[in-house]
């Protein structure tokens, strides 16, 4: 004679377990895509243009960096946003360039001032070096770098020029953005672009 055998398990049991390991399953992928990870502190800058001009590292002296894009906007310490040009540090010689921390003093040397341009605007840049206030009464010697960031690094003009007294301006470097971002037309004719009260 032919017995059943008796199931330890009932079908019904089974299917239910099943059923709520795949609602866990679907659970844990729902939250992962509901809660990404955040990415703190992140801060998208974006740059085509990076112009920068530097002084010798202790100077005390103040020289300024002036900025004419294309459509006669002026940048420059009292303007530090005019269209996509932006004026990201101003330095002042020794000013603010000592500060204490846990009680040692730190000085930091820099001399240096930086200009982003954030978007590709055609048209003629005119870069000025101004000598606004000494100290040492002395001539400066001060570099200008035009470097293009995207799609790669590229430094389009790198030079010096030699401003001997407070109030001299020097125009370093004039460059021509084409319609299709490339660069024309680097001289350094003067162009006077100061006008302060």
């Amino acid at each position: 004679m032919y017995r059943r055998r008796r199931s330890t398990t009932d079908p019904f049991t089974d299917l239910l377990f099943n059923a709520l390991l795949g609602f866990t399953f679907l659970f844990f992928i729902t939250i992962m895509f509901m809660n990404p990870v955040t990415k703190t502190g992140k801060v998208d800058l974006k740059a085509e243009y990076i112009i920068t001009l530097s002084w010798p590292d202790g100077n005390t002296d103040d020289i300024d960096i002036w900025v004419e894009g294309p459509e006669g906007n002026l940048l420059w310490f009292r303007d530090p946003e005019v269209g996509l040009l932006h004026l990201d540090r101003d330095d002042r010689g020794a000013l603010k360039d000592t500060l204490t921390i846990n009680g040692e003093t730190i000085v930091n040397p820099l001399n240096q001032e930086i200009v982003t341009l954030r978007g590709l605007v055609p048209g003629e840049y005119v870069v000025n070096v101004h000598y606004y206030e000494t100290k040492t009464k002395e001539p400066v010697k001060a570099t200008v770098k035009v470097e293009k960031v995207n799609p790669i690094l590229e430094v389009i003009y790198y030079g010096s020029v030699i401003t001997e007294k407070v109030g001299e301006e020097k125009t370093a470097v004039r460059f021509t953005i084409a319609p299709d971002g490339s660069i024309r037309g680097i001289n350094s004719l003067p162009k006077k672009l100061v006008k302060m009260n």
